[in-house]
């Protein structure tokens, strides 16, 4: 094929045409081309041409192969993307899509051109039924004629299904026998196949009837666990993520267009005054609003995976005990004698509507016993890596320390509690890992309280150590419990934050990598200079890249909205 490539600046734009980006570039200057023509424009640049190399084009030959044809309709990348994808919708997929085993209803979906036929070849129907109105039918092999149930058949004529083709439901007895002669009789009609794993979600995507947040917030809430994760995930699957990034992509499209339409047009039309300065504003705008948005704290992410949370102290002080009381089961091993737990004990939890991971650690002692020393050392390296640290200690043991202990921070405070003198190396490297220990992520709890003598001034303790919540418990008689769960509640609040409030969060490291590579584009824009030192063809590249990674977020990624803002704003043409 051959690339037309309008420019003032021929020669630099060769060179940014050559980029993996050169379809999408060419396609849009083969398109403006053609409108020019086609509205009579005059069409006066300098123009540049060279080969193009075969199936360059997003990876796809099939794109290639139409170019070299001259297949020209003015279709954006994604639509062309998604029309020659070597996944194909021409065959009809179905599978059990109700949980394994055995139930008292099981769910079996068919979805394609060929859902109605498979329909009406097992519910023996001479005509289609009515659109999403369920019918009782008796169920046969369509080669045998074998009664396999009698159920319920739903039909979903496209696009108003899940996947935006043709579907059907199939609702028979949970039995497996019943399921598994149901999916042997639709294997037996020509056109239809097992589905592989995500075949419907998929489907449903290149249909456009899911962006690809949506996609992911449909399998965080397959798999959400608490209510927090359910609401978060639902708030995705529904769209309100992408609705965000997609309102940041159309203001940068609009952006851009302006910036092209300046280079394309200043000469020639009356384009307004002051336009890229005005562009520059808005640019600033919408990286304030990425940033603010990258420096949520992980909270979106955190409530994905689960709060990470490391119990740790000296042995004995009580943490296994403190493990088995919130997992309401006998999780770990509990012994008088110290150094019982020697590795990671982890356990998942829902506390409160929030998913946490709970891990139980050795004590923390200068160590001899080489397996113990591992021990401590994997109990430091999870507690450095935890989003929440539960400091134990046996407050009875520590009766004198806690009456006289002033103002202290909350790594003094556990280096003191472990009686760390910095004369051995294990307690110089021990106390090194305990600064990591700070006020935001650590919570003190202060266990035997049953042991304390008579007349002890619990509340006296409270404001020593600066900026950390205290909680006095009793693991054996679980007196203070509820109160130091109210103040682990406080902390996971503040760590996950309200999935309802606000702009939704991040919650897929893949969004944070694509966003902080946007963020890098638009500071690129803003630094390529001002006034007459402005490169607009620079900056249009910037814009362009910005807008890229932000429909990889979502899987939209096109360059003809662009064109049609050019057209639209300033009514090129006329």
């Amino acid at each position: 094929g051959i690339y037309v490539l309008t420019t003032k600046m021929a020669s630099w734009r060769l060179c940014t045409a050559c980029r993996v980006a050169s379809p999408s570039r060419r396609l849009r200057n083969t398109i403006l081309k053609q409108r020019r023509d086609t509205h009579g424009t005059r069409f006066t640049r300098r123009v540049a041409t060279f080969p193009v190399a075969s199936g360059v084009v997003v990876g796809c030959t099939a794109i290639s192969r139409a170019w070299s044809e001259r297949w020209t309709p003015p279709v954006a990348p994604a639509v062309l993307a998604r029309h020659y994808s070597v996944f194909s919708t021409s065959d009809t997929v179905f599978a059990l899509s109700s949980g394994q085993g055995k139930c008292g209803v099981s769910v079996i979906r068919a979805s394609g051109p060929h859902a109605l036929q498979a329909l009406m070849k097992i519910a023996r129907l001479k005509a289609a039924p009515k659109s999403r109105y369920a019918l009782l039918r008796k169920l046969t092999d369509p080669q045998s004629g074998d009664t396999i149930d009698h159920g319920l058949i739903l039909w979903f004529p496209a696009p108003d299904s899940f996947t935006g083709e043709d579907s059907v439901e199939f609702q028979t007895h949970g039995g497996p026998s019943v399921v598994l002669a149901l999916l042997t009789a639709l294997a037996k009609i020509p056109g239809c196949r097992h589905a592989e794993p995500g075949d419907f979600t998929k489907r449903a995507f290149f249909n456009n009837k899911l962006d690809l947040t949506g996609v992911e917030g449909l399998a965080d809430l397959i798999h959400a666990e608490t209510e927090a994760q359910r609401k978060q995930a639902l708030r995705q699957m529904e769209g309100d993520l992408g609705r965000l990034y997609e309102q940041w992509r159309k203001a940068l499209l609009r952006c851009v267009a302006h910036v092209e339409a300046t280079i394309d047009f200043g000469e020639d039309e009356n384009i307004e005054e002051g336009l890229v300065d005005q562009v520059r504003d808005k640019v600033e705008v919408l990286l304030r609003e990425i940033t603010d948005h990258l420096n949520d704290g992980r909270r979106g992410e955190r409530l994905r995976s689960g709060v990470h949370v490391a119990i740790v102290g000296a042995p004995n002080a009580g943490k296994s005990s403190l493990l088995n009381i919130m997992c309401q089961r006998p999780a770990a091993i509990v012994s008088s004698f110290a150094g019982t737990t020697r590795d990671v004990l982890e356990s998942a939890l829902d506390i409160f509507g929030y998913p946490i991971v709970l891990s139980d650690t050795a004590g923390l002692r200068v160590a001899h016993d080489p397996v113990e020393q591992e021990g401590v050392r994997r109990a430091l390296q999870r507690a450095q890596t935890a989003d929440l640290k539960i400091l134990i200690a046996d407050c009875s043991l520590h009766t004198e320390l806690l009456q006289t202990l002033s103002d202290s921070n909350i790594s003094d405070f556990a280096r003191r509690l472990l009686e760390l003198k910095s004369t051995e190396n294990g307690e110089t490297w021990m106390a090194k890992a305990l600064e990591a220990f700070t006020s935001e992520d650590t919570i003190v709890v202060l266990n035997k309280t049953d042991l304390l003598p008579p007349g002890f001034d619990e509340n006296s303790f409270s404001s020593r150590v600066e900026g950390v919540p205290t909680c006095w418990i009793s693991c054996k008689n679980n007196s203070g419990i509820g109160s130091f769960m109210e103040t682990l509640k406080k902390h996971l609040e503040q760590l996950c934050g309200n999935p309802l409030a606000g702009n939704p969060s991040l919650t897929q490291a893949r969004h944070r990598q694509h966003l902080s590579h946007c963020s890098t584009c638009l500071d690129n824009f803003l630094a390529v200079g001002t006034g007459e030192d402005f490169h607009l063809d620079i900056a249009a590249e910037e814009l362009r890249g910005a807008i890229r990674q932000l429909g990889r977020i979502t899987g939209r990624v096109g360059v003809e909205e662009i064109l049609d803002v050019v057209f639209k704003d300033f009514c090129i043409g006329k």
